[in-house]
């Protein structure tokens, strides 16, 4: 009976052994093609949310790990909570490291259409990176949805 507990406990290390290697190999083989990110969300006179409700705020997006050549897409809904109707505009900015965004875009589908005081839009925020990304394996920016007018 001692023998074949050894044995079992041998086995038992072997397969461990082997799943922390395979474990440790694909970690360190993804690693090296792809990238970590965040986006802050930033809002100037308007609301930003997940769900069309308008009750659950957006304020960081995790876009996930993506490969170079691939793109992300998330669904917001924004909201004007001001009193007068305006128009949107989107931009980035505090990109870490700096040089992440000339690899890096972020497009959304909002048509300019103006909204009025209280009314919102479904919009589609999508994150492309660059096929050609070199030495960037993390980085952050913060995403900044303002009125325009």
């Amino acid at each position: 009976m001692k023998i074949v507990l050894q044995k079992v406990h041998a086995l038992i290390f072997v397969v461990v052994t082997l799943v922390m290697t395979s474990t440790l190999v694909f970690g360190l083989l993804s690693a090296s093609t792809t990238i970590s990110n965040t986006g802050n969300v930033k809002a100037v006179g308007v609301g930003v949310y997940w769900d069309s409700g308008c009750s659950q705020e957006v304020s960081l997006i995790e876009w996930g790990y993506l490969d170079p050549g691939e793109t992300s897409s998330v669904t917001v809904y924004v909201r004007n909570e001001g009193n007068v109707a305006v128009a949107l505009n989107m931009s980035t900015e505090n990109w870490d490291p700096p040089e992440a965004s000339s690899y890096i875009t972020l497009s959304w589908d909002y048509s300019g259409q103006t909204l009025e005081p209280g009314e919102s839009i479904q919009v589609t925020l999508t994150l492309s990176i660059s096929s050609d990304v070199q030495n960037i394996t993390e980085f952050d920016f913060s995403i900044v949805i303002a009125v325009v007018g």
